[in-house]
């Protein structure tokens, strides 16, 4: 078995409470626990700081659905390299989205998404903040206003690139491995038991 990433990684059952209780709900949601919270959980403030934000960016109701939340993570993840985010992101994504050749697509060359209008200014505005976020000026804000997207979606894609920027180091930088169960999630369809 390959191991999770280059650091060691505690038990679930050694952890607080609170994060006991969270990896297990995903455990019970999933059928598996995602190997980010097993290689966080090491530091269990540094997790719960990481799901706070996770959270109130990723599930926050407002102007991007959840698979534009996913798509933007994608797409920016690709260009980051991070193995790990594209494969569980992009598993998400395809199962948000129902489109399994979405996230390779995203993942590979945003440009060539198969992506609406809409969604393929998001994608613009996201990777400029992700690659060139010095540059970003009053002509990217009004390329998203012509889109249909408003300041608080610019808001909502700068966040999302920012915390999966720092997401995508630090997965890179301790080799996050990604499950095996992610890559088939959403490309085939699930056994029901």
């Amino acid at each position: 078995m390959t191991a999770i990433c280059r650091y060691p990684v505690p038990d679930v059952a050694t952890l607080p409470d609170d994060l006991r209780t969270r990896i297990l709900e995903v455990q019970d949601k999933a059928g598996f626990v995602p190997n980010v919270f097993l290689a966080l959980a090491r530091r269990p403030d540094e997790l719960r700081a990481f799901l706070a934000y996770h959270d109130a960016l990723l599930l926050r109701e407002g102007g991007l659905s959840k698979a534009e939340k996913e798509m933007i993570i994608v797409a920016t993840s690709g260009a980051n390299r991070c193995l790990y985010c594209v494969v569980a992101h992009g598993a998400i994504l395809r199962i948000y989205a129902k489109a399994p050749r979405l996230a390779d697509q995203l993942a590979t060359n945003p440009l060539k998404a198969e992506v609406s209008p809409r969604q393929a200014a998001m994608l613009a505005f996201a990777m400029k903040v992700c690659l060139d976020a010095q540059s970003i000026c009053e002509a990217d804000y009004a390329a998203l206003h012509a889109a249909g997207l408003d300041d608080e979606d610019a808001w909502d894609i700068t966040s999302i690139v920012g915390l999966f920027g720092m997401s995508n180091r630090i997965a890179n930088t301790i080799s996050l491995m990604p499950n095996d169960e992610f890559y088939l999630m959403g490309r085939v369809p699930k056994v029901k038991g």
